[in-house]
C-alpha cells in the first residue's frame, strides 16, 4: 500500500469535522502531554516545507537533505517526495523538538501546523481543490480538554497554513495531471524535478548556468524576482516542471 493510500485509509477512520462545526483544542507547555506528539512520525515534507525549514536552519539544500530527509517516490508516476528522518532513539523523536517545544516553530512543516486536524484534498471535476478535515484525537492528547474552540477555517488561519496549502496543492494538482496522463518519470526527469522543487538554491544556479530564461516567454520583472527570492523561484519551478513533464503550463510558455 502506498503512503498516499495509507494516509487516506487513516483519515477515513477518523471523525470528520464538517464545515462550520467547531472543535475544542489548545496546546501549550502547561499541558501534561506537551511534546508527546512530536515523535514516531511518518512525516512527509513537501517542497515548501523543505524550503522553509532550510531557511530556518540556515542550511543549503544538500546539507538539509543529507542531515534530515529520506527520499521516496510516489507509486506509479515516480515523482520525488521527502520524509523527515526521526532520531534513532526509543521515542523516534523529531530532530527539532526540545523540552521547551519546537525549535523551528516559526517555519514548522504544514502537517505540524494542521494537527490536530487531518486534511484530505483532491482535485474536483472543475479543477479546484476539494478539502475535507478530520479530527486526529490521540489517546495521550490532553489538548482536547481545553476550552478554546475553532472551526477548520479559523484553525488554518491561526496556524498560518494559507501559503503552505497554496503551494502544496499546486504540486498535488501537477501530480494528478501526470497520473491522468499516464506519465511515469524516468531517472533523468526524476532528478530534474527533484532539483527544481527540493533544491531551489541549486536550481537557481541551474537557471543561470543553462540560460533557461532564454528559452521561455518570461518577463524581465519575473526573472529578477525568481533569481532573488527562493519562494518566487519555487513558484517558477512548479511551472517549469509542469512544462517539461506535461508539455504545457498555464503560466509558462516556451519561446516560438
Amino acid at each position: 500500500m502506498s503512503e498516499h493510500d495509507q494516509t487516506e485509509e487513516f483519515l477515513n477512520n477518523l471523525p470528520e469535522l464538517e464545515a462550520g462545526k467547531t472543535f475544542a483544542f489548545s496546546c501549550h507547555p502547561g499541558i501534561s502531554c506537551f511534546n508527546a506528539c512530536c515523535g514516531d512520525l511518518n512525516l512527509m515534507l513537501t517542497p515548501y516545507d523543505v524550503l522553509r525549514l532550510r531557511k530556518e536552519l540556515g542550511y543549503d539544500s544538500k546539507k538539509f537533505i543529507h542531515n534530515h530527509a529520506d527520499i521516496t517516490r510516489t507509486p506509479n508516476i515516480g515523482f520525488p517526495m521527502t520524509k523527515l528522518r526521526m532520531l534513532d532513539n526509543s521515542k523516534r523523536s523529531c530532530p527539532f523538538v526540545r523540552d521547551e517545544g519546537c525549535s523551528v516553530y516559526t517555519n514548522r512543516p504544514g502537517a505540524c501546523r494542521t494537527y490536530p486536524l487531518g486534511r484530505a484534498s483532491r482535485v474536483g471535476e472543475d479543477g479546484k481543490m476539494v478539502e475535507q478535515f478530520f479530527i486526529v484525537q490521540e489517546r495521550h492528547c490532553r489538548g482536547f480538554e481545553e476550552e478554546k474552540e475553532w472551526t477548520s477555517d479559523e484553525w488554518l488561519k491561526d496556524q498560518g497554513l494559507e501559503e503552505y496549502n497554496e503551494v502544496n496543492d499546486r504540486y498535488m494538482r501537477l501530480m494528478t495531471r501526470a497520473r491522468k496522463a499516464g506519465v511515469v518519470l524516468d531517472e533523468r526527469k526524476l532528478n530534474m524535478v527533484f532539483l527544481a522543487l527540493y533544491q531551489v538554491d541549486n536550481f537557481t544556479n541551474f537557471i543561470k548556468d543553462m540560460n533557461v530564461f532564454a528559452r521561455l516567454e518570461i518577463s524581465d520583472e519575473r526573472q529578477t524576482a525568481i533569481l532573488s527570492d527562493e519562494e518566487k523561484c519555487l513558484d517558477f519551478a512548479l511551472d517549469w516542471v509542469e512544462l517539461i513533464v506535461l508539455g504545457s503550463s498555464e503560466n509558462l510558455s516556451p519561446k516560438k
